[in-house]
């Protein structure tokens, strides 16, 4: 799903487009993927758009809110997981959808995605991971605090995490 592509390197949009993923747009978002020879499959729209490319399926933003009526197009198909390139995140649109579909959102230089308790992950020395929620508890191994919700890992290997919510959002630099 492409919300936007200001702030997105092209070598690893590339990267995103090479399973050959099924390609939602926004009108904003269309013209920059055309003009890139990307094929689209869906606009998410509120109808009477021109469309650039032929059998390019229309959805309805619903509300108004494009990642709802993406997300929801998606998990109501049972899609297993999606990327998302967007230039703004708000975390609120995508609670939501965190037990319903495999997430990673990629906001700038970051990758977002939730995480269940128990999570583990093979990171190099030095790396940050910032939490985009505050757990009322949080134990965690292989990392340490650099500030409020942003850790740093002590040394090449695995950190984990454990906390009592459902599921937390972390973001890494990408």
């Amino acid at each position: 799903m492409v919300l936007g592509l200001d702030n997105f390197p092209d070598e690893l949009f590339g990267q995103l487009l090479e399973w050959s993923p099924t390609v939602i747009a926004t009108r904003q978002t269309a013209e920059k993927l055309v003009s890139y020879g990307i094929k689209i499959d869906w606009l998410i729209t509120d109808g009477g758009d021109d469309v650039l490319q032929s059998d390019v399926k229309l959805m309805s933003s619903g509300d108004g809110n494009l990642t709802d009526a993406a997300l929801q197009f998606l998990s109501d198909n049972e899609y297993p997981a999606v990327n998302i390139v967007t230039d703004y995140f708000k975390l609120e649109d995508y609670e939501h959808f965190a037990d319903k579909i495999n997430l990673v959102v990629f906001n700038r230089q970051c990758k977002i995605y939730p995480v269940v308790s128990g999570f583990s992950k093979w990171k190099p020395g030095g790396e940050i991971v910032r939490l985009l929620s505050t757990p009322k508890t949080l134990e965690l191994n292989g990392l340490e605090s650099i500030n409020h919700l942003e850790y740093k890992t002590i040394a090449d290997g695995f950190f984990t995490m454990h906390f009592n919510e459902p599921f937390l959002f972390i973001a890494e630099d990408i």
